[in-house]
Parts: structure tokens; C-alpha cells; sequence
């Protein structure tokens, strides 16, 4: 190989190998009391990577819902061709192991080393999971599987951030959305994605999504996401922020705990409102967010009846939240 070809070669292998892998952190899991399926994920890819790299594509396209069926996760080197044949395969009524062995050995680039899923599905009335790790996955890589779930990572600061993922998940209260974000929680450590320990984040995107049996399956009924380019922002607080807002509990009969409730007035405003939050006697943590999830400020003690300014017009997300851990959203409109 000539000088010139062997530039060229370093130049191609460097391209290549800094190429975005996907994902860092997810979940999938089915809920057998209620019959939804559900994804959710984060990983340490830009906004700016991901509009790059999968130009018109959401940041929740490594999680594939079938209303009824399953979930499944597709990451680290995401080949969307392995998404449908996962799909197909679950259609056809394999369990979720036959599906990751049968990914495992058909991959639709030969390339199965570098690939990693989870597989949760409804089989015959029970529910089974199913993980796979690619042998050159990059460290830390892993996934833990359980009876109804399977949460896989890559990239990882260690196996303490799988570890914590599913002791949140199987501590948490509420229903299969309530789980799936408790999981999250348990990723939200700065350099969960080493990638993004510069950036004091867990990750740059995250999303969740769950369907209810009969769902279609392009509109489940839970379906948020949070994307950033590298400013520092949480986005599993930013998640969790649309979430409260959002989507408080897609199962009805589950009692999820008690939130804390609180009031802002005037809303609609001009720009200054007031908090109360009459029930509560301690110092509280304020966190303010657009319709995006992105953070635009955060405040620490504040108490019930102090007033506060949002500048500009437009729709603004307020969380207060307690040292017990108890949080509640409100929505602000602020006019001209």
C-alpha cells in the first residue's frame, strides 16, 4: 500500500470509529395487569449528531412498540433493517429469546459482535424478556433481564448504572410508565454515557413511550422525547419534567403515590407570578422549563408564597419538588 492509500485508509478507520454509536441506556417492558408495552432510552448524541446521522428522525426510534405484543430496543450501531426483523420475528410469535438468537446470527450486516437489544413480549398470556450484548460492544457493556423486562447499556461508566436502572424499576410504585421512568432516574448520573462526563450529563437525549393494547401502533399513548446539543442540560430532569406534565399515569386503577400539589398565580400572567404550595413548610427546589424540556432555570430554597419573573411571552413548565422527593408540575402561560 502506497503513502497516499494509506492516508487515506487512516482517514476512512477515523471517520468511521467516531461515527455516533447508539444507544448508551434503556428499558423495555411489558406490564401483565394492563397489557402496555414500553421503551425508553437515553444516550450522549448531540442534537446536532442526530439530526445529522438520522436526518428527520426522532431521538425514540431505538425503542419498536407493538401495541399488544412487545417491545424491543435496538442499539449500539442501530441498523434499522435488525429493528424490522426483530419485529417480523415477534409478529410471528417467537419468544423474545428466539428473537435475539435468530438477530444474533442473521444480522443483516454479518456484524452481530457490535450490536445489542432487549426483547419483552407477551407470550401465550405470560410475559417473557430476552437480552443480547455483541461481544465488541464498547465497555461498559452489559443488560439485565427479569420476568417482564430487559435494560442493556454500552459505553458505561460501570454496571452500577444497569444495577441501579433495575433496582429502580422493580422498586418503583404506579404503573408501566411510572417504572419506566423510575429506570431512567437510575441512569441519571453524570458520565452514565462516558461520552458525556465532559458535559456533567447523563446523556444528551432521552426519551419514553408505551402503548395500550389496541393502540395504533404509529400513535401510543405515551410518547415524549428531549433532545440538546452539549450545554449541560439534564435531559432525564427535562424527561421527567414533560412526563409530570404530560403524562401522569396511563393506568387509572393504580394508585401512584401522593404528588405535591401546588398553585401559581396569576396564570395567565403578564410575567410575575406567585407559588403556593399550602401543605408544605420546607424549603422547596424550583426548576423551570419550556415546552421543549429544556431547563431555563433553577432555584434553591424557595418557599410557598414567594413570588418570581418569567420573561417572555409563551408556555412554561414549573416543578417544585421536596427533599422528601415528592414533585408536581404546572403549566404557565405568560402574555405580552
Amino acid at each position: 500500500m502506497n503513502r497516499t492509500s494509506l492516508t487515506f485508509a487512516t482517514l476512512l478507520l477515523t471517520l468511521l470509529t467516531s461515527l455516533p454509536a447508539q444507544d448508551t441506556f434503556s428499558i423495555v417492558a411489558v406490564d401483565p395487569a394492563t397489557g402496555e408495552v414500553g421503551s425508553a432510552g437515553a444516550s450522549c448524541i448531540s442534537k446536532t449528531n442526530l439530526e445529522l446521522y438520522f436526518p428527520g428522525i426522532d431521538p425514540d426510534f431505538l425503542g419498536d412498540l407493538i401495541p399488544g405484543i412487545g417491545a424491543i430496543n435496538t442499539q449500539a450501531n442501530y441498523l434499522a433493517q435488525n429493528q424490522i426483523n426483530a419485529r417480523n420475528r415477534l409478529l410471528l410469535g417467537q419468544t423474545p429469546q428466539q428473537v435475539v438468537d435468530w438477530l444474533a446470527t442473521n444480522d443483516a450486516q454479518f456484524n452481530s459482535a457490535q450490536r445489542q437489544y432487549g426483547v419483552a413480549a407477551f407470550i401465550d398470556g405470560q410475559t417473557q424478556a430476552a437480552g443480547f450484548t455483541g461481544a465488541n460492544c464498547m465497555n461498559y457493556k452489559g443488560h439485565r433481564v427479569g420476568a417482564n423486562y430487559a435494560i442493556q447499556g454500552n459505553i458505561l461508566l460501570g454496571a452500577q448504572i444497569l444495577d441501579s436502572m433495575e433496582a429502580r424499576f422493580l422498586n418503583a410504585g404506579g404503573c408501566l410508565s411510572d417504572r419506566l421512568m423510575a429506570a431512567m432516574q437510575g441512569a441519571k448520573v453524570p458520565g452514565a454515557d462516558t461520552r458525556c462526563l465532559n458535559n456533567g450529563t447523563s446523556a444528551m437525549f432521552a426519551f419514553i413511550k408505551v402503548a395500550k393494547p389496541g393502540d395504533d401502533v404509529a400513535n401510543p399513548s405515551l410518547r415524549l422525547f428531549v433532545s440538546f446539543d452539549p450545554v449541560g442540560i439534564e435531559p432525564i430532569d427535562s424527561l421527567q419534567a414533560l412526563y409530570d406534565a404530560n403524562a401522569p399515569c396511563l393506568s387509572s386503577t393504580i394508585d401512584v403515590g401522593r404528588p405535591l400539589h401546588f398553585s401559581v398565580t396569576p396564570n395567565p400572567s403578564t410575567g410575575k407570578v406567585t407559588l403556593w404550595a399550602p401543605d408544605v413548610t420546607a424549603a422547596l427546589r424550583l426548576e423551570v422549563f419550556d415546552l421543549t424540556g429544556k431547563l431555563l432555570q433553577g432555584k434553591t430554597p424557595v418557599i410557598s408564597g414567594e413570588t418570581l419573573r418569567l420573561n417572555g411571552p409563551g408556555v412554561y413548565l414549573l416543578r417544585l419538588r421536596d427533599a422528601a422527593g415528592r414533585s408536581g408540575v404546572q403549566k404557565v402561560v405568560i402574555r405580552e
